[in-house]
């Protein structure tokens, strides 16, 4: 179960949840002071990059390729916890360990979770009550997670709300033009059915009409445990329904995917193919932002599946 926000923390983000007090004169800070904000995913790093600007300085807990559903903190991200401005999570227990770093750093700054607004899918069982992560991968749902975290950098920086709206106004933008861009590219397919490493792409799913066949890790979760019997319901499944192709992830090994390919007979996308799941990729690859993601994981699946 994920820890309650107490003291001041709980009431900033009643206030940015409600749309109280965003121009409280206490809570803005000076004209030309710079943001501190941190954020837990590298999809919210990137759209709190995009919205703050010069005016915000951004630490981003997790890095490129690395799992955010077991990750362990480090003094450095208590430390930057403890000193921000703003903190974002994207809550839905994907980062439920931060619950347990706001407690040991003890921050004053208001805690925003970024699912708040989105409708959320269903997860399966207990592992899965408070249901499926994985928000960001349907643009509708980033445009809300990006007004959630613009609405927390005027609370600290009022002074900046003009610049802060702008850049989300722009972003929105882009992203309305994404999710156009991929029901383009993926509406002519005639063979939408898909597997993938773990459970990861449910919103990308659903929103563009592809047919969700199986994942490799039968979960949400990456650590989830893969047994001998799951594997060989994978393998019947992918056979049964023709599909092309297995599709490793970028943050997972690709081991169990190569050996399920080959038990199925159908090639396995790995490598620089690999598909952004659940984070973005390292600077100066087809993952460096969120949108370029986007486009890499369509471009991918689409290659594949004509």
């Amino acid at each position: 179960m994920r820890r309650s926000l107490s003291g001041l923390g709980f009431a900033l983000v009643l206030m940015l949840t409600s749309g109280c007090g965003r121009d409280s004169p206490s809570s803005a800070k000076v004209s030309g002071h710079v943001v501190s904000v941190v954020t837990t995913t590298t999809q919210l790093t990137d759209f709190a990059k995009r919205i703050g600007g010069e005016r915000v300085s951004v630490y981003g807990v997790l890095k490129a390729n690395v799992d955010p559903h077991d990750y362990e903190p480090s003094p450095a991200d208590l430390d930057a916890v403890a000193r921000a401005d703003v903190l974002v999570k994207n809550g839905v227990g994907l980062d439920q360990w931060f619950d347990k770093v706001i407690a040991s750093a003890g921050p004053k700054a208001p805690v925003l979770d970024a699912s708040q607004g989105v409708t959320i899918r269903h997860g399966q069982g207990d592992e899965e009550a408070a249901g499926d992560p994985h928000i960001w991968h349907d643009p509708r749902n980033a445009i809300i997670m990006a007004a959630t975290l613009e609405r927390g950098l005027e609370l600290a920086d009022a002074a900046d709300a003009a610049l802060f709206q702008k850049n989300l106004a722009d972003f929105t933008t882009e992203l309305h033009q994404l999710d156009a861009e991929i029901k383009a590219e993926i509406d002519p397919l005639t063979n939408k059915k898909l597997v993938t490493n773990h459970d990861a792409f449910g919103y990308y799913i659903d929103r563009y009409g592809l047919e969700y066949v199986g994942s490799i890790i039968p979960s949400f979760d990456t650590q989830a445990d893969l047994s001998a019997r799951d594997v060989s319901a994978v393998v019947a499944k992918i056979k049964a329904t023709g599909t092309k192709a297995v599709f490793s992830e970028t943050s997972l090994p690709p081991k169990t995917a190569e050996a399920i390919g080959r038990d199925a007979g159908v090639r396995v996308v790995a490598g620089d193919d690999a598909l952004y799941g659940d984070t973005l990729g390292p600077e100066g690859s087809d993952g460096a932002t969120y949108i370029q993601m986007e486009r890499h994981n369509t471009r991918v699946i689409v290659d594949n599946l004509k």
